[in-house]
């Protein structure tokens, strides 16, 4: 026996006659004996009440709704009440009815039980179903199963008839159907149109028994099993009761089956898997009867009462014996008065159980137990010693939820008479050294750590957002100035780094600071670093100093790095990040390091930092901007750190990466770039070459063709970039050498002429001075001065014809430019391309000048300009550069002033190369402008000839002719006529329409 469900009592210890049906109303047992009498029984309390025949039916209850539990004595005899044995009575307590089957159906009315009606159609009955609901009775006699409707008076009325295959032993109503136990199978009639539907056979060693249970299910009996099937008599999965031996009847008294079987009586739950529950020993036991709260059986001459013990005391039965899911579903029975008491006894069931199941290595069982008990997550901490948790004042002592265990199980002691001593709660303490360790072992277990974080996950949800909730308020009452929080008037203010940087001061934060610590050990020390990450990746409460000196001893560098990430502790994150990367680049690395550190993990971890602590930024990729030099620089780009500070920082202290760092930086972005930040490269370039240049002269190996690296990279800068000054990095060229700075310079500033003095004469190089030539003419394309810089083809010209003028003090000439400031070059600014472009038209308006006072003086002298330069000097001219030179470019030279500037012997075959397509070009100009000249002279007389035809417009005044502007007639008055030649006006309405817009156009004005 599990537990005690019922206490019988004796309510009749002996019958006068032999008991053949029992029925109760109320307190009051109703016997139907051999003798075919009635004998009405009531408790012993009230035999000394008014034994004469009740005249309601609460006088026949004795106002008792139920059995009472003493002895009881007879009250009332009713002889010849029946002729032949009695087969069954019921109770219809809406009807105020006895229903008795007999020789037939008779309805007797209560309480006098006067016979009401008897169903003659019922003779031989032997199995009859009464619908509460509907108030329909069925019977089955022989093989015929018939339906009567109570009329709501005297008598019944007869619904519908069906024949069934074989006699009914059994019947039930289920919904509109009624299941029916015959010989060999059950069947489900419909009561409709008597169809038959197959259910199952029956049993072969006891007869049908149906069952109907308060859900509408029925509970259909084969030998010693019951099976559940719905109303349809479809099979429902829900196991099977199995009863030691087939039953001669079952109630149904939830939630448990009780069974009357030929040696006793059984009680078994009808949560699966059906237990046996009790077994009370009764011989020869003919009836089983259920009464209000209680059962009723009946012997040959004995009646016993079946009174189920107090729920608190059954559950606290079934919690000391272990059943706990037993006691459980006892604890929803309890009334909804008794909620408090429910919720205490749940609370003790769920957390011994629990603990039960941790034990047993049951450990997800548990955590579920443990969920349901709504226990603090700090007293499931208490089984977990080795997880470390942060100190708080909200932690609860484990004896707490003992203390609550042991009131729920006074109040269930207190409400059952039964005593049984409950075990105490599990503690490791009562162990030996051995089983201790084992026992922390298992506590530490794989399985056990997984259910745990289970168990943190479903309870992770509620604690975070209640703690998130505090932090909210807190910020709002601190926003408007408000002291007082829900959690205090005296609340601290101590702030710890965290991702949303608020103090753990309230109850919420600190259990969710316990919660998210012990979750992340939990994770790393069942093999999930990942699940680890992704929980500091998100909101989270860790406790920093906890978890960080956990994840050092298990070499988490990963964990460890977002810990310090999420705690805004980017400068120890990027410390770590450097000492993995050097660990991870060197040759012995460490057996502990499984992961392969880079150093763009460094530029990614520092790129969400450049917009708030750009010199934590600058410190640090100072480390890897040697090894990924083009990622860092993007990082600088991306991050919009100013490059001014960038520069002044590698200056201060990585001076070897600030050309590298200049060089990316322009590739990339050139207007990115200011003026001093490009002048500040160039000088290192010169600085560089200058020393080179010093080491090979002092060497006597210099050479203009020589070129290094950097030399190259001065060049190309130079030529390429426009926003530095010129003027300085001439000042450092020495005189002598570097003239291909010199010319590049001194193109910057636009003095052409001594530029391409050095490409001719001191480089030697015509195909340079040409290139140049090209490149300034391309420049201004387009532009209005575009025909002006078409001298500097002359420019060249000169120069290969006059060498001696052009070379003539060329080291002092630049000496002087440098030092004039007619020739400065303004600063880099906002406004220098403004500046640059007046200085263009400038030039361009010189050059203009030149050129016109070049044509007036050219054309009364009879020899060229040439002739005056070669009797300057004796230097030989290069004059097949220059026919080269206008063979190749005739189209970009001005042919007369070219002509001028050729020394006088130069033969016209010579000049074919250059006169003929210029000479084509003229003709074929000129016979093009004629043709725009004869267009535009016929499109002007088609212009005249319409003024002319619209100046002859006719405008006829009638008497019916009115003003457009006042409506009045025109009359002889002085009119005006609109330029569409349709809208006349008088000259007066005119003026004065005109003197009102410019009255409206003045109002602006005088308001200013």
């Amino acid at each position: 026996m599990v537990h005690s469900a019922y206490d019988s009592f004796q309510l009749l210890p002996n019958s006068a006659a032999r008991i053949d049906a029992i029925e109760s109303c109320g307190s009051t047992v109703l016997l139907s004996c051999s003798d075919g009498s009635l004998r009405i029984y009531s408790p012993e309390s009230s035999a000394e009440e008014d034994r004469s025949t009740p005249s309601t039916v609460s006088e026949f209850y004795h106002h008792a709704r139920e059995l009472k539990k003493e002895p009881y004595v007879l009250q009332r005899t009713i002889n010849g009440f029946s002729k032949k044995p009695m087969l069954a009575m019921e109770v219809i307590k809406s009807k105020e009815l006895l229903l008795s089957l007999s020789e037939s159906i008779a309805f007797h009315r209560l309480p006098s039980l006067e016979t009401l009606a008897v169903i003659t159609k019922a003779k031989g009955a032997n199995a009859f179903s009464w619908d509460e609901k509907r108030g329909l009775l069925c019977f089955a006699r022989q093989k015929r199963v018939c339906i009567f409707r109570h009329d709501g008076g005297r008598g019944f009325a007869e619904v519908k008839e069906f024949g069934v295959p074989d006699y009914v032993k059994s019947m039930s109503w289920c919904g509109e159907n009624i299941c029916l136990g015959i010989r060999r199978e059950y069947v489900i009639l419909n009561s409709t149109n008597g169809a038959l539907s197959e259910v199952f056979p029956s049993g072969r060693t006891a007869p049908p028994l149906v069952v109907s249970l308060p859900s509408g299910e029925l509970l259909l009996g084969k030998d010693n099993i019951g099976v559940f099937v719905d109303q349809n008599g479809k099979l429902l999965q829900e196991g099977r009761i199995c009863w030691s031996e087939a039953p001669a009847s079952v109630v149904i008294e939830m939630p448990y089956a009780v069974g009357l079987l030929p040696r006793h009586i059984e009680i078994r739950s009808l949560l699966d898997p059906y237990p046996l529950i009790q077994t009370v020993v009764l011989r020869n036991a003919r009836r089983l009867l259920q009464s209000t709260h209680a059962m009723i059986v009946a012997l040959e001459t004995s009646v016993y009462g079946f009174f189920p013990v107090p729920l608190g005391a059954q559950i606290v039965q079934l919690t000391a014996s272990g059943n706990f899911e037993e006691a459980l579903a006892m604890c929803k029975l309890l009334p909804p008065e008794d909620s408090s008491l429910r919720a205490a006894k749940e609370q003790s069931i769920h957390i011994r159980y629990a603990h039960y199941l941790f034990e047993n290595g049951n450990y997800e069982d548990a955590m579920e137990h443990f969920l349901a008990s709504q226990v603090e997550i700090t007293y499931v901490f208490s089984l977990y010693p080795s997880i470390i948790l942060p100190k708080s004042s909200v932690v609860p002592e484990p004896e707490k939820y003992m203390d609550i265990s042991g009131d729920a199980l006074d109040l269930s002691r207190g409400s059952s008479p039964i005593s049984d001593d409950m075990e105490s709660i599990f503690h490791p303490h009562a162990l030996d050294s051995d089983e201790r360790v084992d026992f922390e072992s298992k506590k530490m277990s794989h399985n056990s750590l997984m259910a745990l974080i289970k168990f943190l996950h479903r309870k992770r949800f509620n604690i975070v957002e209640k703690a998130a909730a505090e932090g909210t308020e807190e910020a709002v009452s601190d926003a408007v100035g408000n002291s007082f929080v829900s959690y205090g008037y005296n609340r601290p203010k101590k702030p710890i780094k965290g991702r949303a940087n608020v103090p753990i001061s309230s109850v919420a934060r600190e259990i969710a600071a316990i919660l998210d610590t012990a979750l992340l050990q939990a994770l790393v020390l069942t093999g999930q670093p990942s699940a680890a990450l992704e929980l500091l990746k998100g909101f989270n409460y860790c406790n920093v100093k906890i978890c960080e000196e956990f994840l050092q001893e298990r070499n988490q560098h990963v964990c460890l790095l977002e810990l310090y990430k999420c705690n805004a502790m980017h400068r120890e994150a990027l410390k770590l990040l450097h000492k993995l990367v050097a660990e991870s680049n060197s040759n012995n690395t460490p057996a502990e390091l499984t992961q392969k550190f880079k150093p763009e993990m460094i530029i990614e971890y520092l790129k969400p930092l450049c917009g708030t602590d750009p010199m934590l930024v600058l410190e640090f990729s100072m480390l890897v901007l040697e090894s990924c030099p083009t990622q860092t620089i993007e990082l600088f780009l991306s991050g919009n750190i100013p490059a001014d500070l960038v520069n002044s920082y590698l200056k201060q202290h990585a001076p070897s990466m600030q050309t590298t760092y200049l060089e990316l930086m322009l590739a990339m972005n050139e207007n990115g770039i200011s003026g001093n930040l490009q002048n500040e490269m160039i000088q290192i370039y010169m600085s560089e070459v200058l020393e080179w240049y010093a080491d090979l002269n002092s060497q006597g190996k210099w050479d203009e063709k020589i070129y290094s690296p950097t030399r190259k990279k001065l060049l190309s800068a130079l030529d390429s970039i426009s926003r530095y000054n010129p003027e300085i990095m001439l000042k450092r060229l020495p005189p002598e050498a570097l003239f291909e700075e010199h010319a590049i310079l001194l193109g910057k500033i636009n003095q052409h002429e001594l530029a391409l003095s050095i490409y001719v004469h001191k480089l030697n190089v015509p195909e340079l001075a040409l290139s140049y030539c090209d490149r300034v003419y391309e420049s201004v394309v387009g532009q209005h001065s575009a025909k002006s810089y078409g001298n500097i083809y002359l420019t060249l010209l000169q120069i290969y014809l006059n060498p001696w003028k052009t070379t003539k003090n060329f080291e002092r000439r630049i000496a002087n430019l440098i030092s004039s400031q007619s020739f400065a070059i303004p600063k880099v600014g906002p406004g220098t391309s403004k500046i640059k472009g007046r200085l263009n038209k400038k030039i361009a308006e010189i050059e203009v000048a030149e050129e016109t006072r070049v044509n007036a003086s050219g054309t009364d002298s009879g020899k060229s300009d040439t002739d005056d330069a070669i009797e300057e000097g004796t230097s030989t001219i290069l004059l097949d550069k220059v026919i080269d030179l206008l063979a190749q470019r005739w189209d970009r030279i001005n042919g007369a002033q070219a002509l001028k500037l050729l020394p006088r012997e130069t033969k016209l075959k010579n000049l074919l190369p250059f006169l003929g397509p210029l000479l084509r070009k003229s003709s074929e100009a000129y016979r093009n402008f004629s043709v725009i000249k004869s267009l535009r002279e016929s499109e002007s007389l088609q212009v005249k000839d319409e003024l002319y035809s619209l100046r002859k417009t006719v405008v006829k005044i009638t008497g019916d002719s009115v003003c457009s502007l006042c409506n009045k007639k025109i009359g002889t008055s002085v009119f005006a006529i609109y330029p569409n030649g349709k809208t006349i006006v008088h000259f007066v309405c005119f003026k004065d329409s005109q003197n009102m817009k410019a009255v409206a156009k003045g109002l602006p004005l005088l308001k200013r």
